[in-house]
């Protein structure tokens, strides 16, 4: 899974830029400067993930990056807690399952799911396991 999308900056009459998510019509903000409106974009997009979670609803997968578009990707803890959400979501089970599966109490199996809870990356990658995925990373140069 892939959580960097493609974002869409349009110069902002009074100065400064628009930044919109073809993924999450929901996820608008802007920046004075193209820097600082893409760390804008990095925070609201890390926000629209985390309350698709909260309100149990889909996580869009990335579309193509289009002529134009710059990209901008979720932090890593966020990117850790949408992929669990989505694979304990594939695999059908809820926070009782989840929790028996990692021999764990269920209120703990929530606070994994929790996309404002700060768990472990060790704790994510476990339990990613036992929901049948494997972490991996890959590190890109920076455009």
């Amino acid at each position: 899974m892939n959580f960097a999308y493609p974002v869409t900056l349009t110069p902002d009459a009074d100065g400064g830029f628009v930044v919109t998510f073809s993924d999450w019509p929901e996820a608008i903000t802007q920046g004075e400067t193209r820097d600082q409106a893409l760390e804008e974009a990095a925070d609201c997009l890390e926000e629209a993930v985390a309350a698709r979670i909260d309100d149990r609803a889909e996580i869009p997968l990335p579309s193509s990056q289009q002529a134009g578009e710059a990209t901008v990707a979720v932090p890593i803890a966020t990117a850790l807690k949408a992929a669990l959400y989505l694979a304990v979501r594939e695999a059908g089970i809820g926070t009782s399952e989840l929790a028996r599966r990692l021999g764990i109490h269920e209120k703990e199996a929530r606070r994994l799911l929790d996309p404002r809870h700060g768990s472990k990356a060790a704790a994510l990658e476990r339990t990613l396991t036992a929901v049948g995925r494997r972490l991996t990373v890959e590190v890109r140069v920076a455009a």
